[in-house]
């Protein structure tokens, strides 16, 4: 059974598999946590990489290493912007965790962390941009249970109790 935890800080410092990186669709390094993992995993190396890749559309994924990381591989995940909910935003966020859940276990990867997507300046509603990451995860996960280990990765301690008030209801709940 896959144990899933909830992390608060510096989802660079986490020794997985693969980190799940909130790219934009250039997959060019910009704030947040994606300026945060292509400073920690070498810069100029992890931009040469995701160069190669030609970007990647909004709700999809592309795989790098990780260069200078304590985990082996980088899965860019292009979330969504926040335009009120209309603009096919909810398919997209959910999109992208069900498609770095697929390439984690197609990969053969034993664990996987995720920052809260689109929760920064993309300014996805915290609480139903996490009930949307527990959900999409945990429905690949009752498909495969290949990986070993999921963290949801917070920024600070009022996300990371979203995370585990939403998997503690899951878990009395059922579901």
């Amino acid at each position: 059974m896959t144990e899933i935890t909830v992390f608060e800080g510096d989802i660079t410092s986490l020794s997985v598999t693969a980190i799940v990186n909130a790219a934009n669709s250039r997959l060019a390094g910009g704030g947040g946590v994606d300026g945060a993992i292509h400073r920690a995993a070498g810069h100029r190396q992890l931009q040469a990489a995701c160069a190669k890749l030609g970007g990647c559309p909004t709700g999809q994924v592309r795989l790098t290493e990780a260069f200078e990381l304590p985990s082996e591989y980088i899965i860019h995940a292009v979330g969504p912007v926040w335009h009120g909910g209309k603009q096919g935003e909810e398919a997209a966020l959910r999109s992208c965790y069900r498609e770095a859940m697929r390439l984690a276990i197609r990969q053969a990867f034993e664990s996987i962390a995720f920052p809260a997507i689109s929760c920064g300046v993309y300014g996805y509603p915290w609480r139903e941009a996490v009930g949307i990451a527990v959900t999409e995860v945990t429905r690949c996960l009752q498909r495969s249970s290949a990986l070993e280990t999921v963290v949801f990765c917070c920024f600070d301690t009022r996300m990371a109790d979203l995370y585990r008030a939403r998997l503690a209801s899951d878990r009395v709940g059922g579901g």
